[in-house]
């Protein structure tokens, strides 16, 4: 498996990937990802076996606080799932942030995501406390804006 940055010449793959991520994962448009790829690229990395692009990480810095990474979107093709793809592509998010100096990677999943509050947790992320539970997985009401009750899980650099 190789990792790279998000490049332009990978959006298509990309975009891809991420339609295959419903209902948890919304892909965005092309354009979307032509900006990440221009503007974030090192801290997108996608995952690549044999040619084939099998998962992909959307993250940015923080414009309010530098010290901070938000991951967007994670996505592993189903037939790389268990298989180290997403803890590569976090990693290579984790390595960029601490080269940055950042203090706190987080991101946020759809409450009832269990699958992906496990990967989270196993990555060493933390489920932030939060206003009600979901299969033991603290939610954080109206995170992302009105009706939109997220779980939040953060990882804190040193």
């Amino acid at each position: 498996m190789r990792i790279t940055g998000l490049s332009r010449d990978l959006v298509n793959s990309v975009l891809a990937l991420m339609d295959q991520g419903a209902p948890y994962v919304k892909a965005r448009t092309a354009s979307d990802y032509w900006l990440y790829a221009r503007l974030f690229a090192s801290t997108c990395p996608v995952a690549i076996v044999d040619g084939f692009v099998v998962g992909a990480v959307i993250a940015m810095r923080s414009q309010e606080d530098p010290s901070e990474i938000y991951i967007q979107d994670v996505m592993v093709h189903p037939d790389y799932r268990r298989e180290g793809v997403a803890a590569a592509l976090v990693g290579s998010v984790r390595a960029r942030a601490e080269r940055w100096g950042c203090k706190r990677i987080y991101l946020t999943s759809e409450p009832g995501n269990a699958a992906a509050s496990g990967a989270w947790t196993s990555m060493g992320f933390v489920n932030s406390p939060g206003d009600y539970a979901v299969n033991g997985v603290s939610i954080v009401r109206g995170f992302k804006g009105p009706g939109k009750d997220r779980a939040v899980f953060e990882l804190t650099l040193s």
